[in-house]
């Protein structure tokens, strides 16, 4: 019979497990922080300056060992889960930003959703590409007149014609859209249907029919390459339907919840290097004869943005926690839906407190456009519009709330 100090120390470990990293996610850890700081912080600014990206940047990633991290090892990747996927980009987006959004699209959205839902022949095909950085991946799901109701206001179709797929549309704000090799598309096959006649398609970008209509330039993570695709009449083999036709809304929303906490993990790395930028800053920054850290109100901003830290930490850990191992065609409703939406939301939140109260701390040199804070200042919006915005995630919330 269990007594109540095992019941309490289990569920101790429980929490510990939940809250705490493995021996091997801490080494992962390690590894990730050293090449992220050592290779792709020091491209940092001209990333942005130019809104450039490195060529070969995604093969080196690739040999770094930083993609496929869910994918098996006997098709390139790591062979890891989700938490610890999440952990990699929490690092690489601590050190440099662009990276880390495109880092995302790539091994998330794509890679990872293609692993979940594609078929044995898909996954063969593309996974190890994408896990050495071959083949560049990006997820085409917002257009131009269909962003918090994606699904409900979707243009882009599909229509069947024999063993192929005729795909017309466009797709707009697409992370990696300018540089892609394959994306993970969602366009209607049954208008009818409304969002239950969606399907995904695995596209690839060489296929007549397809091109960038523009790369746009934008306030932050601009090394990251985003752009608007076209489709006119582009035709795809009936094989490129990833699952069953009319069921793309399962695949979109099942990714969803995991995309939300990971993003919740980038803001958590980004807030983590706005507080380590205004503490460096505020002990050697000088006024009245003595370092601005020995004020109290600098102080309490410094606790403050510590404290926004380390909850939104502990908040995406848990979501991630719940994401893990998220059996398939799960997700996109219920508790899991809640609680990816909360911490998505508290993160980007925590996030935006953090970086204002940090580029304050560097007064003037924290307005100047070439300094690292002022990239993440300008980078933080997006985190509370992407992946559905803050008003859409307290949306999602309380639907749940009151569905129980």
């Amino acid at each position: 019979m269990t007594t109540q100090s095992e019941a309490i120390s289990a569920d101790l470990e429980a929490i510990r497990a939940n809250y705490s990293l493995t021996d091997e996610q801490r080494q992962i850890v390690d590894h990730v922080d050293r090449v992220s700081r050592e290779v792709l912080h020091p491209l940092q600014a001209r990333m942005d300056d130019e809104e450039w990206w490195p060529d070969d940047l995604f093969k080196q990633m690739g040999e770094l060992g930083l993609l496929g991290i869910t994918a098996p090892e006997e098709l390139g990747g790591s062979g890891q889960n989700e938490f610890t996927q999440a952990l990699v980009s929490e690092v690489i987006s601590k050190w440099n930003p662009a990276v880390g959004l495109s880092h995302g699209a790539h091994d998330n959205l794509c890679l990872n959703n293609l692993l979940r839902n594609g078929s044995e022949e898909q996954v063969k095909k593309y996974v190890p590409g994408l896990c050495s950085g071959e083949l560049v991946g990006a997820l085409g799901l917002t257009e131009p007149g269909a962003g918090s109701d994606a699904l409900g206001s979707m243009a882009t179709t599909a229509r069947r014609d024999g063993d192929e797929y005729i795909i017309n549309g466009s797709k707009i704000y697409i992370t990696n859209g300018p540089i892609a090799d394959v994306i993970l598309l969602y366009a209607k096959t049954d208008k009818s249907k409304g969002a239950k006649g969606i399907s995904a398609f695995i596209i690839e970008t060489d296929n007549p029919g397809f091109k960038v209509a523009q790369k746009l330039d934008k306030m932050g993570f601009r090394g990251s390459p985003t752009g608007e695709l076209v489709f006119e009449d582009c035709r795809v083999p009936a094989s490129a339907m990833v699952g069953q036709e009319n069921t793309g809304v399962s695949v979109v929303m099942s990714g969803l919840d995991l995309e939300r906490a990971m993003v919740a993990s980038v803001c958590v790395g980004m807030a983590e290097r706005a507080l380590e930028l205004g503490l460096e800053y505020a002990k050697i920054r000088e006024q009245f004869g003595k370092p601005i850290a020995s004020f109290q109100m600098m102080q309490s901003k410094l606790a403050e943005i510590y404290t926004e830290v380390e909850t939104a930490r502990a908040f995406s850990y848990r979501a991630l926690a719940a994401c893990t191992g998220l059996p398939k065609g799960a997700g996109g409703r219920g508790e899991i839906h809640k609680l990816t939406a909360a911490a998505c939301l508290y993160a980007g939140e925590a996030f935006n407190k953090a970086v204002t109260e940090a580029c304050h701390i560097h007064g003037g040199s924290g307005y100047m456009q070439d300094t690292e804070i002022n990239r993440l200042f300008r980078a933080n919006k997006l985190l509370e519009i992407g992946a559905g915005t803050s008003e859409v995630r307290k949306i999602i919330i309380a639907e749940e709330l009151l569905r129980a």
